[in-house]
């Protein structure tokens, strides 16, 4: 699996089930690309030497440690292979989430503002890592449940997990001060991409902007994703367009919305990412393929 850095990320699993959630143990000597999916996703860390980029950022992770990987948001695990990575690892979509959500409160906003703030991770306490502990189990039980009201039990406790899961986050678990990165050039111009997608983000607008040499940009981006700043434009407009698509915008209109000024350049470039022409991945949406995701689970 190593990553060929002239390439685009890559987009792995798909999720027809409302949730999903494994718990795996073991020694992985696998060398991840970077990649991305089309779901939310949690991870809770109970052991193993294991550091996780998204979007550029590393986390090092520390037992009862709990990452949230928002749909689209590009990320890759380090894992040392010596050690057994012990994880406990939930998918789900936007439309649970949207179903059990109201004007009050939104199951989702861990996840938005996790993307937003670019800060993934929530670090525990000991009194929250008791009650998280008690959830997950319960959780888990449930989830091997095959009996009637086995379904309604194991939707309820998830939810009970993710009102935790948000009000940690919302308390300020999510950035412990140990793992700060005290260069900030990589999320700043992450940051300034995203807030002006439709805008002109040539390297040249980008450090006239952030007031920082273009080939110290270049070079400091690389180093920490992998990849090009253009590749990573590229990849977060059709990520974006995909996104409208999904929700009925007509794909001209999509086109332009991501940044694309010829119509014809975005459907190569959707068709290089997706492996479809947009018209294709809509009827695609439609008809989703069952779940499937790396072998491994990271």
């Amino acid at each position: 699996m190593n990553t060929d850095h002239n390439s685009s990320y890559g987009k792995t699993g798909y999720l027809t089930e409302e949730f999903r959630l494994v718990h795996l143990k073991d020694k992985l000597n696998v060398k991840y690309d970077f990649h991305y999916h089309e779901f939310n996703k949690i991870i809770i860390f109970l052991s193993g030497d294991v550091t996780y980029l998204i979007e550029g950022k590393p986390y090092k992770l520390q037992p009862w440690d709990i990452l949230l990987v928002s749909s689209n948001e590009v990320h890759r695990p380090v894992i040392n292979p010596e050690i057994l990575y012990d994880r406990v690892v939930i998918w789900t979509n936007e439309s649970f989430l949207d179903k059990h959500s109201n004007n009050e409160y939104d199951l989702s906003a861990c996840f938005k503002d996790a993307e937003k703030m670019q800060r993934n991770l929530i670090r525990l306490d000991p009194a929250q890592i008791s009650k998280t502990q008690l959830i997950l189990s319960w959780l888990e039980d449930a989830c091997k449940r095959d009996q009637p009201g086995g379904h309604i039990l194991k939707n309820a406790i998830f939810i009970q997990l993710l009102v935790r899961i948000n009000d940690q986050f919302s308390e300020g678990g999510a950035q412990p001060q140990d793992d700060l990165d005290r260069d900030t050039t990589v999320q700043s111009v992450i940051t300034y991409i995203n807030e002006n997608i439709k805008s002109d983000l040539s390297i040249d607008s980008i450090a006239s902007n952030l007031f920082v040499s273009k080939y110290y940009l270049m070079h400091k981006f690389k180093e920490r994703t992998g990849y090009t700043i253009y590749n990573y434009i590229l990849q977060k407009r059709i990520l974006l367009a995909g996104t409208l698509i999904k929700k009925g915008v007509p794909m001209m209109q999509a086109s332009y919305e991501c940044g694309f000024n010829d119509y014809s350049c975005f459907v190569r470039a959707f068709k290089k990412i997706y492996g479809v022409s947009p018209k294709k991945y809509f009827k695609q949406f439609k008809k989703p393929d069952e779940f499937k995701e790396d072998k491994h689970f990271v």
